[in-house]
């Protein structure tokens, strides 16, 4: 495993993240979680990825469960507040100070540690002043809950707006956890130069894009049995704009390329993101330990350019770098 700097901050976290946002709680079995979790500190990861939102806090608590007995120094722990959790009441949702509040302990007692090394904004508040926001975070950093602060999702003047209360009010804001992938690159026209001037690191999700770059969806054919593209709960809604036999078809040319090099369809994947010089981690999801064994081979794998430029001719005009969908992410109204 290859550790990276998170942004310009002074941490260094495991190139490849575990992520729980399917999985945990919801999809799989928590025997069949702890066991994941197992095989990714096994494999050298040390960067593990969760939410409050996450199967409505119960991913938390299952990771927390995973991680006990580990010692703490040795992981980064990451997680994120903004989307409801609990009862839903009109609170309860957000970035006011008081959902940041509530929130943080609740966290942090789920994972049953004292403090999180990153805590992000999961979207941006419409509805909540942004140095309100920015203020709560400040204290959540000096109280010793949270080492540093970054968000997800949020546009390049949302996050540069976001870093100048920062840097007035003395606190790391050191991320943002975006979708990326060889068919999704939106963030790679305006965010990503914004985080590079800024010193912000890129902690992607979806680099396999659901699961569809792994080249187990063909065109023509119903989706695998037991695949996230036929059960409900583990994000069929999320996978299914990559269902169509346009995309498969481009994402089947990709077959020989791995091939090539020596990889998996979904090292490749996992490879191709990490080929950013923004990006801090890639996050990886499993619902088996075999999976993450196989996801990890992409630490460290450099690729080159010409096969940079077979990925593009493979994919073509089929990737979406429309900047635009950044500013979509955005919820119009606090949800609840």
């Amino acid at each position: 495993m290859e550790f990276r700097h998170l942004g310009n901050s002074g941490l260094k976290i495991s190139e490849i993240a575990y992520g729980n946002w399917i999985t945990h709680g919801s999809q799989v079995e928590e025997d069949a979680a702890h066991g994941c979790v197992k095989q990714a500190l096994e494999e050298g990861i040390t960067t593990f990825d969760t939410s409050d939102a996450y199967a409505n806090t119960r991913a938390e608590a299952v990771l927390g469960r995973a991680l006990k007995g580990q010692s703490r120094r040795d992981l980064e722990i990451f997680t994120k507040v903004y989307w409801p959790t609990n009862n839903r009441g009109h609170n309860d949702s957000g970035l006011s100070r008081k959902h940041i509040m509530e929130s943080i302990d609740g966290s942090l007692e789920r994972l049953q540690t004292d403090y999180v090394d990153l805590y992000q904004a999961h979207r941006y508040d419409v509805d909540t002043p942004l140095e309100e926001t920015m203020e709560a975070f400040a204290d959540v950093v000096k109280s010793g809950k949270a080492l540093y602060i970054g968000v997800s999702e949020w546009t390049a003047d949302q996050i540069s707006e976001g870093h100048r209360l920062a840097r007035e009010l003395h606190i790391p804001f050191v991320s943002n956890q975006p979708q990326y992938s060889m068919l999704w690159r939106v963030i790679e026209d305006e965010v990503v130069p914004t985080c590079e001037e800024l010193g912000i690191g890129q902690i992607v999700w979806s680099p396999i894009a659901q699961g569809v770059l792994t080249g187990k969806y063909k065109p023509g054919q119903a989706p695998p049995s037991g695949s996230r593209g036929t059960d409900e709960k583990s994000g069929a809604e999320f996978i299914k704009r990559w269902l169509k036999d346009e995309t498969l078809e481009r994402v089947a040319k990709l077959e020989p390329i791995a091939a090539d090099s020596g990889l998996s369809m979904s090292q490749l994947a996992v490879a191709w993101v990490l080929q950013n010089s923004n990006v801090s981690a890639a996050i990886i999801g499993a619902s088996r330990p075999e999976q993450v064994t196989e996801n990890v081979k992409a630490s460290g794998v450099k690729l080159d350019a010409d096969t940079l430029a077979a990925i593009d001719d493979a994919l073509g005009d089929l990737v979406e770098r429309d900047p635009s969908l950044t500013r979509d992410q955005t919820p119009t109204v606090r949800p609840s």
